[in-house]
């Protein structure tokens, strides 16, 4: 129990506790997931790290899957930011999507233009080990889970079905333990956004030195579909009610609008996604 002279003494580090939880508040309530790696860079963006992308997890059982993919929201209103995992990606309505189809369908360019900055980003999840982290060498030889986007997954689907156009390259599935390929991630700042254009896989190699050490990684790798499992999505209401505080703004009932189906690429770019490549991945 605090009693009143400590209730005295802590007025300052009361004031920043209740910053620090204003903060969380506003910006959605995210806090660090230390499961998660992330690529550390430098005042310029640049970064570089030595990754490999595993197997699906024991833990997935024998339908898991190398990676899941789900689809956000991350945008700044009057009320703070709205950074929210989209219903979209359960196959469900979902309130943001639902008011960008509203804005893009009304006919005003600058309507069209407050879609394209609140529209959904599409990310990957996969489990990696680390191979070489030179900013952080405390994470080198550890299992984490890594998200990342379209670019770097465009990368891996290449490797998996290489280009028509290049026959002297032979497939390589980047999630094999033995015939796999490390991934050397490289960051570079291209204007206002993160290139990692310059990313590419080293040759195959096998992970490990014995069977018994790759297991072992292998039983590291954290389970996939845990992260996109329906309890890791807000509810239809609570995310209208959030939109709703970040917009300042009452939002009607449901809409019978056709939702947005306009992907973001790595950069945070509106793009729509080119026709004519395919993003299907076989890993058997």
């Amino acid at each position: 129990m605090v009693d009143f002279s400590q209730l005295k003494k802590g007025r300052k580090a009361n004031i920043d506790k209740l910053t620090n939880e204003i903060n969380k508040l506003s910006s959605g309530g995210f806090t660090a997931d230390d499961r998660y790696w992330k690529l550390s860079v430098d005042k310029s963006g640049n970064g570089y790290a030595v990754i490999r992308f595993l197997p699906a997890p024991s833990a997935d059982g024998d339908q898991g899957v190398p990676f899941v993919r789900y689809w956000d929201h991350g945008f700044k209103g009057p009320g703070g930011y709205y950074i929210e995992k989209s219903l979209t990606t359960l196959g469900q309505d979902d309130p943001a999507s639902e008011m960008n189809s509203e804005l893009w369908n009304s006919g005003s360019e600058s309507n069209k233009e407050i879609a394209r900055q609140r529209k959904r980003r599409l990310h990957y999840v996969s489990n990696i080990y680390v191979v070489r982290d030179p900013a952080n060498p405390e994470n080198e030889g550890k299992v984490f889970l890594y998200e990342y986007g379209k670019k770097i997954f465009d990368m891996i689907n290449d490797a998996i079905n290489p280009p028509a156009e290049y026959e002297d390259e032979e497939p390589v599935n980047p999630f094999d333990l033995w015939e796999g390929a490390n991934f050397k991630l490289k960051a570079r700042q291209d204007g206002q956004f993160r290139s990692y254009d310059k990313s590419e896989f080293d040759k195959s190699s096998e992970l490990g030195d014995s069977d018994e050490e790759r297991k072992a990684i292998w039983l590291s790798c954290h389970s996939l579909a845990a992260e996109v499992a329906p309890d890791k999505f807000k509810s239809y209401d609570e995310l209208k009610k959030r939109l709703e505080d970040v917009l300042k703004q009452k939002i009607g009932d449901k809409s019978t609008t056709k939702q947005e189906n306009l992907l973001d690429d790595e950069f945070g770019e509106t793009k729509a996604a080119n026709p004519g490549r395919s993003t299907t991945v076989s890993y058997t």
